[in-house]
């Protein structure tokens, strides 16, 4: 079976505290970790109110601390906001503290808009030298080299694993062409998913970090006791992606009870787009819409979202998708 996986944007809900949100991400991923999740990965934001993993090496550290076997890590580090010398640093720390279970991920997306990248010092144009600065990430974390003079204290010698992140061709050509696992961000960009999958395998040269392609999926899912209750939560997702077709960002909102009150038909197609790869139902509808996502892609790997505005009713939905294991999400990979 393909593996599960949980991407927390660590959300600020409506009327709490990023404080709140660091609390509900502790407590889920302890749950994760003894329902069998793989991963534990969450991703670089700024200047966004309604999600508070801007500090994103901070987290990690904070829920490796409260965890104990699940792997736990970026998805991702938007590496063109810093030095590959300092990623190295702060992913060489964790892994020195957390042996064996840290994870980076890296896109070249700032994570934010060009008015807050200005603030953050970033070049503008940095993301064309991507390629460039995950080779030289890379190269701190192998072994030290006798003319070395710049090292990774810690970092050097410990091969944090790598993954590529991306929702274009072109993440999908780098991670082929570097022998590296690919993350596709088929949860809020599916339009490149299948093509992307394809130049991945097709491209893809074995490397000292992975023998043949893995490809992961970022899939956002809902499910509960039944199909409406379902559709009911899933109305928080699609307030924010409404608003993010608004422009607008803000704190994760409550369920509604009318969607088609809250958004126009031009911006219910644009957010419902973003939204395709969202399986959304009772276990039993949650079981045939994966099974057949899967059997489509062959992916390795389903990196889920789930932006439930209620802790206890998200808690409830991981649950629920990880009780399916074993009886659904047949591997397809070839």
């Amino acid at each position: 079976m393909v593996a599960l996986s949980i991407l927390d944007l660590v959300p600020v809900v409506e009327g709490k505290t990023p404080a709140d949100a660091f609390a509900n991400t502790k407590d889920l991923a302890q749950h994760a970790e003894r329902w069998g999740y793989q991963r534990y990965w969450v991703a670089e934001h700024h200047n966004m109110v309604g999600i508070a993993s801007a500090a994103t090496s901070v987290v990690i550290g904070f829920i490796a601390a409260h965890t104990s076997t699940i792997r736990v890590g970026a998805g991702g580090i938007m590496l063109p906001n810093h030095s590959p010398l300092v990623i190295a640093e702060q992913f060489g720390t964790l892994e020195s503290l957390y042996p064996g279970r840290i994870d980076l991920g890296l896109g070249r997306a700032p994570g934010t808009d060009r008015v807050t990248s200005q603030a953050m010092r970033r070049d503008m144009m940095a993301s064309d030298h991507f390629s460039d600065d995950v080779l030289e990430l890379q190269s701190y974390f192998g072994p030290l080299q006798p003319d070395q003079t710049i090292q990774a204290v810690p970092g050097a010698g410990l091969n944090v694993p790598l993954w590529i992140l991306g929702s274009s061709l072109y993440g999908a050509q780098l991670a082929a062409a570097f022998g590296l696992p690919y993350a596709f961000a088929s949860h809020f960009a599916p339009d490149a998913l299948e093509h992307a999958l394809a130049i991945y395998k097709a491209q893809f040269r074995p490397s000292e970090q992975l023998a043949k392609p893995y490809a992961m999926a970022g899939v956002n899912v809902v499910v509960a006791d039944t199909d409406a209750e379902a559709d009911y939560l899933f109305t928080s997702i699609q307030r924010r992606f409404t608003d993010m077709v608004r422009g607008k960002r803000g704190y994760l909102q409550p369920p509604i009870d009318d969607i088609n009150a809250y958004w126009t038909a031009d911006e219910q197609f644009h957010a419902s787009r973003m939204l395709t790869c969202s399986f959304v139902g009772s276990p039993d509808t949650v079981q045939r819409k994966l099974d057949a996502f899967v059997a489509a892609t062959g992916v390795n790997e389903l990196m889920v979202a789930s932006a439930i505005f209620d802790h206890h009713t998200r808690l409830r939905s991981y649950e629920l998708l990880s009780k399916l294991g074993d009886q659904v999400l047949i591997d397809k990979a070839t």
